[in-house]
């Protein structure tokens, strides 16, 4: 175990905002690049990838390239959560936005299947890879960076900055669809349109890096880098740490479960199945999103009162409730309801995802909390975000139904509370030094 050394320098007032301002800009980046594709997804890429299939086999592959990226993403929690451990937050940051611009912008040149044939869908998912391999390296040292920038008293809430990239990455991706959709007639949107977004990303990577280039390493890591005391970050946390890393994965679990039923499947479900109007379903999401982040801002505030833990069970809980009726609701075939659920899933969640990023931070010590932080929620992404729009889809086509489907929406989501718990009474329970981050 390592120590941090009393004469390390506190940030002052403006670097801890400056920090925070910089990972939610470049956390935003990220997660617009992630959510195109997701729209992407659920809109064209089963025409244009994988043609003359039948709806659900097109549905399904469609999903399937989607939760790809989610497998590439705990090799990139691995890989740079080593580095960002050993070598600095700042320097993997940067590596993980540059690595998300090119291979979204890629995605957006890419050709497709009546161009290339069974190569397309080849490379679409190697790109998609790539994308889930930076985010996965992204999550952790955004989050860290902010938190170990940031008043212990206050980690929540600045934890909470580079959370509101997701919400912010679903307004971006949104809007930019909603434009294109108003704009373009569908055979121009499913034929070139669908790329501008893709292609956008190399404007909005210039933007992040400018931004990310201009901060300061935390001092809680350059600390411990001096000390000369660092630990090998992965054995270290599968060694002495694993019941975090469970916990990590129960907690993110329900939360990527149903923020990503909420923010893709149901404009898949509802165009497809339903047969209702794209734009509708993607501005309903949009003005969520854009209400979801004053509700994150202040859960994530008040957790510093009432505990990082307690504030995300409460979030789980509510969450449940919401998880039973998002089906019934969304399959009602009213645009009116579907908002409901979109935003019930969205806004009773909101109370889980600001806090979990310091709750997880907490978990680990600096010399391997990268690495720790970033296993959990990456391997929690695939068994709630990855795999819950498979599940849902195949739960609906068989003998269980919407409520076998609702049931798991229920079961994920109540997961994430349990992992919470535990994860608090873990902290509590651990030596001194280690509950101080060092």
């Amino acid at each position: 175990m390592t120590t941090t050394p009393s004469d390390a320098a506190p940030p002052s007032g403006r670097e801890v905002r400056k920090v925070a301002f910089a990972s939610l800009v470049g956390t935003s980046i990220e997660w617009y690049d992630f959510y195109i594709y997701g729209l992407a997804a659920v809109t064209v890429f089963a025409p244009q990838f994988f043609p003359n299939v039948s709806s659900l086999t097109g549905t399904l592959a469609a999903f399937a390239t989607f939760a790809v990226g989610f497998l590439a993403r705990p090799i990139g929690g691995v890989i740079f959560g080593h580095l960002g451990d050993r070598i600095g937050r700042k320097a993997t940051l940067v590596t993980t936005l540059v690595t998300m611009g090119v291979a979204t912008t890629l995605i957006g040149v890419l050709p497709t299947y009546a161009t290339i044939g069974a190569l397309a869908p080849i490379l679409l998912v190697v790109l998609r890879l790539v994308q889930g391999f930076a985010v996965g390296g992204e999550w952790g040292g955004a989050v860290l960076i902010s938190v170990e920038h940031a008043p212990e008293s206050k980690r929540g809430f600045y934890g909470s900055f580079p959370q509101l990239g997701v919400p912010i990455g679903l307004i971006a991706s949104n809007a930019m669809f909603l434009v294109l959709a108003a704009t373009m007639s569908t055979e121009a949107f499913g034929s070139w349109g669908w790329r501008i977004p893709f292609l956008l990303s190399a404007l909005l990577v210039g933007v992040g890096l400018y931004v990310r280039l201009r901060i300061e390493e935390s001092s809680e890591f350059v600390a411990v880098k001096k000390s000369g005391s660092m630990a090998l970050p992965l054995a270290s946390v599968l060694r002495h740490h694993f019941p975090q890393v469970l916990c990590g994965i129960a907690m993110f679990t329900g939360i990527t479960g149903i923020g990503y039923m909420a923010a893709t499947y149901s404009i898949q479900y509802g165009t497809s199945s339903l047969g209702l109007p794209r734009a509708a379903l993607i501005g309903i999401v949009l003005v969520v999103a854009v209400l979801e982040v004053p509700i994150i801002l202040w859960f994530s505030a008040a957790s510093d009162r009432w505990g990082h833990g307690r504030t995300i069970l409460f979030g789980a809980l509510a969450t449940a409730v919401v998880a039973a009726a998002f089906l019934p609701l969304l399959a009602s075939g009213s645009l009116i309801l579907i908002a409901v659920a979109v935003a019930g899933a969205r806004w009773a969640s909101a109370p889980m995802w600001g806090p979990s990023g310091a709750l997880a931070a907490e978990c680990y010590p600096v010399a391997i909390r990268y690495s720790g932080a970033s296993v959990g929620y990456q391997l929690g992404s695939i068994v709630g975000g990855a795999l819950a729009p498979i599940i849902v889809t195949l739960l609906l086509a068989s003998p269980l139904g919407i409520v076998g489907a609702s049931g798991y929406l229920v079961i994920i989501t109540l997961l994430t509370g349990v992992g919470a718990v535990a994860a608090s009474r873990l902290i509590a329970r651990a030596p001194a030094a280690e509950r101080a981050g060092v």
